[in-house]
């Protein structure tokens, strides 16, 4: 992919899908990318109501789960994702940052029935969901889990927005709304996002990276009860970036290639992997 006059086409010159928002205006500052997620039923509901002018919102780009990208903003525009918002010494982080909207549910409860439901009524299956606290909370609630293709879209657009624009950092819209918001939470794999394109994961500058003491299955889902996906076992001291923290498993991302295969995602037993 590559960007055109603030456009994002493919590499053959094709544009990328662009339903244009009323809800912008000015000229954006690039300084920071803040990640979100839609907390909608769907990408395309999400996109309408993101170029509805009644919603008063919008994002400069809409991934899907499917990892198809809608862009909504040119991207030397003010898109309103960010609402009030601050950033060490800058306030109202629309005017400085773009953002890109993950087709996600975000929190969800479980309701009497055994079943996870989020907030307008869509259920969700428990390989799906990861149970864990948000960084801003104590209080342990389901969050809807990111598909792999959506994550390894977001992460190539991603890279191509902070070299172009040189952007100064990656931001959740908790980082700069806390309180407020929660997106995109605590299935989003930010740590990985800010190593890869930062070479940082945090504002310590620490990486997490880890390696794995024992040959070790890679499962589809935080538990034993899930399969081990056919491209493992892992062979000892496979280097592994942590993703998604969740009690005794961890959502990982394989950086070594497994007999030919690379791009791994699952998630390990934390017992069996120490800090690189």
């Amino acid at each position: 992919m590559k960007i055109v006059n603030h456009r994002l086409y493919y590499d053959d010159g094709t544009p990328y899908p662009f339903r244009a928002s009323p809800n912008m205006r000015g000229s954006v500052k690039h300084e920071y990318l803040v990640m979100h997620y839609t907390a909608g039923s769907s990408a395309e509901q999400s996109i309408n109501w993101l170029t509805d002018p009644r919603s008063k919102a919008s994002a400069h780009l809409v991934i899907g789960q499917d990892g198809s990208i809608t862009q909504l903003v040119p991207f030397d525009t003010i898109a309103w994702h960010a609402g009030t918002s601050s950033w060490l010494n800058l306030n109202g982080l629309n005017n400085y940052s773009l953002g890109i909207e993950l087709d996600n549910a975000g929190p969800l409860n479980r309701s009497a029935d055994g079943k996870w439901r989020s907030w307008f009524g869509g259920v969700y299956s428990d390989d799906q969901v990861i149970e864990t606290n948000h960084k801003h909370e104590t209080e342990k609630k389901g969050w809807q889990l990111y598909t792999p293709q959506q994550l390894y879209v977001a992460l190539d657009v991603a890279e191509l927005l902070v070299r172009h624009y040189r952007l100064k950092d990656i931001l959740g819209h908790d980082d700069i709304a806390p309180g407020r918001k929660t997106d995109p939470g605590p299935a989003f794999p930010m740590r990985a996002f800010r190593g890869r394109l930062l070479g940082r994961s945090d504002s310590s500058g620490e990486q997490e990276i880890y390696v794995n003491t024992v040959i070790l299955n890679i499962r589809t889902g935080p538990g034993t009860q899930y399969p081990a996906l056919a491209e493992g076992p892992l062979p000892r001291n496979t280097r592994l970036q942590a993703l998604t923290d969740a009690g005794t498993w961890m959502q990982i991302d394989v950086l070594d290639e497994i007999r030919g295969v690379r791009d791994i995602q699952g998630w390990v037993n934390k017992r069996y992997i120490t800090r690189s």
